[in-house]
Order: C-alpha cells, then structure tokens, then sequence
C-alpha cells in the first residue's frame, strides 16, 4: 500500500513533471496526453531511491530508521520523466524481486539488460537503426579494448537518457549534454578506473596542441574528431583511438566541414530544403572559419578585386603614358 507521504510525493512529482516538461519545449497539450501508466509502482521504488535518505521499520530494534541512499542509488525523479525511458516500469529493466524489501542480497549479481535486449530486431525502431549503432560501437576503442566491461550504460545512464541531437534545435545544448556524456568518465577518476588502472589522462592537456582551446570546447563535441563518420546512424559510435583523432584545421575549416556530416547534421537534413545548399544558411546559429563560405559571393568579391586592380593600372599607365 503507498501511505499518506508517498501519495503526497506523486502529486507533487506529477505537478513538477508538468512544469518541467514545459520548459523543456513539450506543449501542454503533449504533456497532458501523456499518460504515467507506471507512476504509481515506480513510486513505491522511487520514495526510497528517490531522495538522499529513506526510512524503513527495523524490526531488530523495533521502530523505524532513517538512513542514508547510496548516492550511485538515488534516481532523479524528475530526470527520469523526462528521459526515453519515462514510461517503462522499474521491473522492465529489473527484477520483480526487488519489489520485497530488504531486497536480497543476491540481486546485486543480476545481469543488467542492455539496449538491444529492447530494441534489437524490432521495427518499432527501425528508424533508429540500432543495429548499426550497436556495429559501430563493437568496432570501437572502448568495446575492443575493455570488451564486455565496457556496456551502454558506461555513457547512457537509462534513467536519465534522453535522444538530443534530433530533438533539440540548440546546437549548444546538444553540444553541452554530448560533452558530459564524455566527461562524465574522462573527467571522473572514480568511474574511469571502473574499467582502467591507469590514472585517467588529463583533458586540458592532452588537448594543449589544440588553438582556443575553450572556443572549441564549447562549440564541437568530442565524437567530432575522436569517431568514424557513418552516413547511416545520426550520431556516430565507433571512437577511434588517439592516434586517429582529427588534428588538421582544414577538415573542420572548411566548405566541405566535416561538422556538416557529424555536429550539424540533423540540421542540414531538416534545414536544406527550406533554406537552400549553402553552408551560410544550414550553419545560421554558429560562425565557423572557413565553413559559411558563399561561392557566389567570392567570385562576385574576385570580380570586384579585378576591376579595382585594373583600374588602377589603366590609371597608372594612362599617367605614365601622359607625362
């Protein structure tokens, strides 16, 4: 049965989850059809594994306790509403036997299910090709080298995962959210050494042959130069090892940017029809040397360089001819 406290804790994550979903560019009228088929049995998980603390009834001592959630346990509620994820039960993903409480001590060792468990072989997500994902990420440095330790879950928390580069149309805040998918290992030695014994490289510099360093952070994400581009998944996930990284300017600094095959590329499909082929009108939110480049404007700034350049010398050898 949910007490007084826990029903209390669903209306008001229910009042929350409406509020947030709004800022988060969801409509009412999307917010409102949504329907929490699961909220109320993932509350009886969540007023546990929801907050910092929780309280039980100690039967050795005869009263109830209070004590404090491991804090790799606590899941945020509101995250998790708002994630791909929102409207699976908690034992989608984990057993029914941790609807008993004290949970089993065993339960700890259960395999976890991973993303092709779910969607591998369905066409309900065809479109996503998950397939080619899972292909491109087992050709990749973090499955070859660390192999079965190395699972989705290392970058993709499942209870806060949420799709950014086709959803959201701020480049900056896919950038930003990419970024810390990244850094949550890179610039966390508590998780890097989870698969590693080695003291986790630093980021800055490793990176201090880069020029404006924090420019380029702020504006590419690091699967721009460290993964293979792959014409037939959105965001690629065969990571490269280092000694493949880009490193030349011209392959970002350029009309033919990689940036418009990998970090613009949703935006180049969706934009192209409506505003045309130039890389100026596909790349409107960001200035990138070398890249928003119009042909026509150069050869209209060459003509008018001409022209100036031979009238002065018609002007220079006019004078000279005259005196």
């Amino acid at each position: 049965m949910i007490t007084g406290l826990s029903k209390l804790g669903l209306a008001l994550f229910t009042i929350c989850a409406f509020f947030t979903c709004l800022q988060i560019g969801f409509s009412q009228d999307e917010v409102t059809e949504r329907e929490y088929v699961y909220a109320e049995d993932n509350q009886q998980c969540l007023k546990c594994h929801g907050h910092k603390t929780y309280y039980f009834y100690n039967e050795g001592v005869g009263h109830e306790v209070k004590e404090r959630m491991n804090p790799y346990f606590v899941i945020d509620s509101a995250e998790f509403y708002q994630s791909n994820h929102w409207n699976f039960s908690c034992t989608d993903c984990h057993s029914m036997d941790y609807r008993n409480f004290p949970h089993a001590g065993e339960l700890r060792m259960e395999v976890k299910a991973v993303c092709m468990d779910c969607h591998g072989g369905d066409d309900t997500y065809a479109k996503y090709h998950f397939e080619g994902v899972d292909e491109e990420f087992i050709k990749s440095v973090h499955s070859t080298k660390h192999s079965e330790d190395f699972t989705c879950w290392m970058c993709h928390n499942p209870h806060s995962y949420k799709i950014n580069a086709r959803n959201n149309t701020n480049v900056k805040q896919t950038i930003i959210y990419d970024n810390n998918i990244c850094l949550s290992c890179h610039a966390d030695i508590n998780k890097y050494q989870l698969i590693s014994d080695k003291i986790n490289p630093n980021v800055l510099v490793k990176h201090e042959w880069l020029p404006n360093q924090a420019l380029h952070f702020a504006n590419v994400r690091c699967i721009e130069c460290h993964a293979e581009r792959n014409d037939s998944i959105l965001v690629s996930h065969n990571i490269q090892t280092k000694d493949k990284a880009v490193k030349q300017c011209v392959e970002c600094h350029s009309q033919n940017s990689l940036l418009m095959a990998s970090l613009y590329r949703f935006q180049v499909k969706e934009s192209r029809n409506k505003l045309g082929f130039f890389n100026a009108s596909v790349l409107s939110e960001s200035y990138i040397i070398g890249a928003n480049r119009n042909y026509y404007l150069n050869v209209i700034s060459i003509v008018i360089f001409g022209l100036v350049f031979a009238g002065v010398l018609f002007h220079g050898i006019l004078r000279i001819l005259k005196k």
